[in-house]
């Protein structure tokens, strides 16, 4: 976690929020000033930057009641992300080790080691794509990638949605903003994922995974390193 002057992106957005801002997701001079004084206020050094320090005394982790070791991921994976963990288990059977590290990883590589909720594309590419259900105009940028694994188009946006019971349709952001983790995990239920995760730790098993998330092996080297990371951690 660094976050600075010219970053950009949701845990700005979610830092100007904290700091009482226009969350527009830029790191600006007003930004940096609000941080500074934060920071002053808080017995923290006055830099400006948001480090892991300053993010977790703005945002302390509170990791609810779990059969997962989540403590362990601490400073591995953002706090943010491992306070949804819990509930995202329950709702969509997560249910041991292996799935949750297969899942974790997959993630953290799309996501851009958990930097990004929202594609950083226009979505414009999508438009008219009847098999992702994109039939009006403007869908394509409406419901273009968001979540950890990101979730496009509208029909996907729409299945998302019956299941959560939140209209995701009518305000797409929140796959971005509340449900990152939970459109990703909803993926791989769709996908049928678990079975193949409970397969194993082995390379071969983390490119049958990935094979079935990016339709080939893309990225696959990052991917085997998330794995790695996490599966000690949890095991």
């Amino acid at each position: 976690m660094l976050l600075k002057v010219g970053s950009t992106g949701e845990d700005v957005k979610k830092l100007q929020t904290k700091l009482g801002l226009t969350a527009d997701g830029a790191f600006g001079p007003n930004t940096e000033k609000k941080v500074k004084e934060w920071q002053a206020t808080n017995g923290l050094t006055a830099d400006g930057i948001v480090g892991a320090g300053t993010w977790g005394k703005m945002f302390p982790l509170v990791i609810p009641e779990s059969p997962f070791k989540l403590q362990n991921l601490v400073g591995h994976i953002p706090n943010d992300v491992i306070a949804q963990i819990p509930d995202t288990a329950i709702k969509f059977n997560i249910t041991n080790t292996l799935r949750l590290t297969h899942f974790l990883a997959q993630c953290a590589h799309e996501s851009g080691n958990w930097r990004y909720r929202t594609e950083l594309a226009s979505g414009a590419a999508y438009e008219g794509r009847r098999d992702l259900g994109n039939t009006q105009p403007g869908d394509g940028v409406k419901f273009k990638g968001r979540g950890y694994i990101q979730l496009t188009g509208r029909a996907n946006y729409k299945s998302f949605s019956d299941f959560v019971g939140v209209d995701c349709v009518a305000n797409p952001e929140l796959v971005a903003t509340t449900y990152p983790m939970m459109s990703a995990a909803f993926f791989f239920n769709s996908n049928k994922l678990w079975t193949i995760c409970d397969r194993g730790a082995t390379d071969d098993i983390i490119t049958l995974v990935t094979r079935r998330v990016n339709g080939g092996t893309n990225g696959l080297a990052d991917r085997l390193k998330h794995f790695k990371e996490y599966y000690p951690l949890l095991a």
